[in-house]
């Protein structure tokens, strides 16, 4: 019965984060909800506690997805630098299936204030740790020899975020398709570039 239980609460889950990416936080109202989830809200509030709680769980769930893929990306590639390029270039051909052209973690920092305790805490913390996977990523690259001794892991990690950063915001610009994809391409062919021969 239990498993049963966490099966549901996954199906949530999943329904609530597509909702939460495509409208964002505060457009998403209570009755949105109701109809995307199919629960009352005493429900919702009994499950989760409040809407911002259920988002913060989507956040959560969204980022965990997000770091496992690029992971599986990062390790397909024969060299760390070719892996963090086809990492850039997937993001780059954003598929229409997905609820937002944008990344959820910029469009929900963009959306929040800079003194919100939670959710902006939550956002940042979760890219902060995107940004130490990165610098892992050039470390490791560094110690095998692809990438040259004079380079700061850190401070390329920094850079690839704020790269990845503002391609995920143009990206929810209506005519930014073709664009994104070629800005992504740039990107990745400046990666592959700083490998050592």
């Amino acid at each position: 019965m239990a498993r049963q239980a966490r099966h549901d609460r996954q199906e949530v889950l999943g329904k609530a984060l597509e909702l939460f990416w495509s409208k964002g936080y505060h457009a998403t109202s209570l009755k949105d909800l109701e109809l995307a989830l199919d629960m009352r809200p005493g429900s919702i509030y009994a499950a989760f506690g409040s809407k911002e709680a259920l988002y913060s769980e989507t956040l959560a769930l969204y980022a965990e997805t997000s770091r496992l893929q690029f992971l599986e990306t990062l390790e397909a590639g024969p060299r760390r630098l070719q892996g963090l390029a086809n990492h850039v270039r997937k993001l780059g051909c954003a598929s229409d299936t997905v609820p937002s052209r944008a990344c959820m973690l910029v469009k929900t920092l963009l959306e929040t204030p800079d003194d919100d305790p939670g959710l902006r805490v939550q956002t940042e913390n979760l890219m902060r740790g995107m940004e130490t996977m990165f610098a892992h990523a050039f470390r490791e690259a560094q110690e095998r020899g692809e990438l040259g001794p004079e380079a700061d892991p850190q401070r390329c990690a920094s850079r690839l975020q704020a790269e990845i950063f503002g391609l995920r915001a143009y990206a929810q610009r209506t005519d930014s398709r073709e664009k994104v994809a070629q800005l992504a391409e740039d990107i990745a062919r400046e990666l592959e570039g700083r490998a050592l021969a």
